[in-house]
């Protein structure tokens, strides 16, 4: 049996730098369709791990925040290290692009005073959510992008 590659294992999370934004994937579906993966690093891979309830709030926030800025986006998805998060996109984009939009919506986030989504209704464990750690990493990977 074929041994399966995944992109994160081959990554050395002892020599990355974050916060970053780096491109981490392409594929080219059976129809030709581009499809590019972002890796989002917001903190340092076993250093900084953001709690669950930034994670969760900043998910709700960027889920449409960075569909304001870029067309095309399939899914934001919190890393399970909780030192970031996947952008998946149909078609081609920078990794200038992705940043400048990441950082255009971080800056959103320190002006939200609520999390979009969080009820029951809406939300499987909307309980979980912290607006203001939320905006604590946001202002955190701004800081360091700028």
């Amino acid at each position: 049996m074929d041994q399966v590659i995944v992109e994160s294992f081959t990554l050395d999370h002892t020599k990355v730098k974050a916060p970053y934004v780096r491109s981490c994937g392409r594929i080219t579906t059976p129809k030709g369709d581009l499809i590019t993966k972002f890796d989002l690093r917001f903190t340092q891979p076993n250093q900084d791990i953001m709690p669950t309830g930034a994670v969760h709030a900043l998910e709700h926030l960027l889920a449409g925040l960075m569909r304001e800025q870029i067309t095309g986006v399939v899914d934001l998805s919190p890393m399970g290290c909780r030192t970031g998060f996947y952008l998946i996109k149909v078609g081609e984009i920078s990794v200038d692009a992705v940043k400048q939009a990441l950082k255009t919506a971080l800056k959103k986030v320190l002006e939200a005073d609520e999390v979009p989504a969080a009820n029951e209704i809406q939300c499987g464990n909307y309980r979980d959510m912290s607006l203001e750690q939320a905006q604590h990493y946001a202002r955190q990977v701004l800081e360091a992008l700028e």
